[in-house]
């Protein structure tokens, strides 16, 4: 870390567990999802989209941390397999607006409702009762660590 001294030993050790242990959970989460032909920066980009109706590729692309170039072939990918369209900016002739279509929708639920499913199952088949409560609280603190 960065070499503070009160930072209690227990403390770092959590720290490295959480970030580790979330960093394969996400990849299992995303993997359990039958993205199909979706890579994983374009499965991202839809379900970001389906909480951001009408946005511009400059947009997205700061969202999701990425170059602007990579976000409009991103986009376009997308937009070959019906999943997003394009249109002009009411406002702004010039900016172009990318959206869900109905397919693009169906494809965010569906890939939201399978990694529910996969986890939940994997909670039920290979954690006891007890474990499962022990998840609970222990989300509960991880929960208070991300409010202000």
């Amino acid at each position: 870390m960065s070499g503070n001294p009160n930072l209690s030993a227990s403390a770092v050790e959590a720290s490295r567990q959480v970030r580790a242990v979330i960093s394969r959970l996400r990849r299992r989460i995303l993997n359990a999802s039958e993205v199909h032909e979706l890579t994983l920066s374009q499965a991202t980009v839809l379900t970001r989209l389906s909480g951001m109706e009408g946005v511009s590729a400059s947009e997205l692309a700061a969202a999701e941390g990425m170059r602007h170039q990579s976000m409009t072939a991103t986009v376009s990918a997308l937009a070959s397999l019906g999943l997003v369209e394009r249109s002009p900016d009411p406002h702004d002739r010039r900016r172009m607006l990318i959206t869900l279509t109905d397919e693009g929708r169906r494809r965010v639920a569906e890939g939201r409702r399978s990694r529910a499913e996969w986890l939940a199952a994997q909670f039920q088949d290979r954690c006891t009762e007890e474990e499962r409560r022990t998840v609970l609280a222990a989300m509960a603190v991880l929960e208070r660590l991300t409010r202000d």
